[in-house]
């Protein structure tokens, strides 16, 4: 994975469709009433870079939580805006409070302090945690992780793993993936702890590093919004679930993952 400089809060526009959600100052309306803070767009935060859930590609952000969005805001007929920011602007509820984006879909699991303050959807990814370490790392399970640095990310549920149950590691925390990883590329840490999706995704693009181990947490990816905003999250639930039923879940699935769910 490339280390991407976007700045924070940084907007870049896509090419498909997509509209609804906040609800304090909405300046716009998508079809079905859903309110929107800007005319014709469905704003999306996201934080850059989680391949491949979204990053930059030839100046366009793609990824798997992009083209689902993208469901959405076709459904709602408009067009889908996204807005990088600081991930725990979204999980904390900040970026909705400031009406900074209606949803926000950045590989982000479902927890329950999360939910306080955020809204929602539907589980719509299963993840796990995973170890990321060069090829010919001794690390095999966690007791091999005494005594090594343990990179994790800011504000993810990976660093809350770590510091819970990887005592006899070292954790170093950094603000994003990116920075996660080239830390180990650069010899700084022995290790990473992130979503086993995005991980996987790097040491298929990257042979001298690879998966040691999955971590089985049961987690859940959701698309959320600012709370108490249900209709837009309902409207998130209908079109996914629509494109899990007739198929159109399963392509995108097959496009990012080359393989077909389970």
């Amino acid at each position: 994975m490339a280390v991407l400089a976007v700045p924070a809060a940084a907007m870049l526009t896509l090419s498909a469709c997509g509209g609804g959600g906040g609800e304090s100052e909405a300046q716009g309306t998508a079809e079905g009433g859903i309110s929107l803070i800007n005319e014709g767009q469905l704003t999306v935060c996201t934080h850059l870079s989680y391949q491949p859930f979204q990053f930059e590609r030839d100046g366009e952000i793609v990824g798997f939580d992009v083209d689902l969005v993208d469901l959405v805001a076709e459904d709602l007929g408009v067009q889908q805006e996204i807005v990088n920011t600081p991930f725990e602007t979204i999980t904390t509820g900040a970026a909705f409070n400031t009406d900074e984006c209606d949803l926000a879909a950045a590989g982000m699991t479902i927890t329950p302090e999360r939910a306080g303050v955020i809204e929602f959807s539907e589980g719509y990814f299963d993840a796990n945690q995973a170890i990321l370490a060069r090829a010919d790392s001794d690390v095999t399970d966690e007791a091999s992780l005494a005594g090594k640095t343990v990179a994790a990310q800011t504000g993810t549920t990976g660093l809350q793993y770590a510091e819970e149950n990887l005592g006899d590691a070292e954790v170093i925390t950094y603000e994003d993936l990116p920075l996660s990883l080239q830390a180990l590329q650069n010899g700084e840490v022995d290790s990473v702890i992130n979503d086993n999706g995005v991980l996987y995704d790097f040491a298929k693009e990257n042979p001298d590093f690879e998966v040691k181990f999955d971590i089985d947490t049961g987690e859940e990816y959701g698309i959320a919004a600012k709370k108490g905003n249900t209709a837009l999250i309902d409207k998130v639930n209908e079109v996914i679930g629509a494109a899990k039923e007739d198929g159109r879940y399963d392509e995108i699935y097959q496009k990012w993952f080359g393989t077909a769910p389970e």
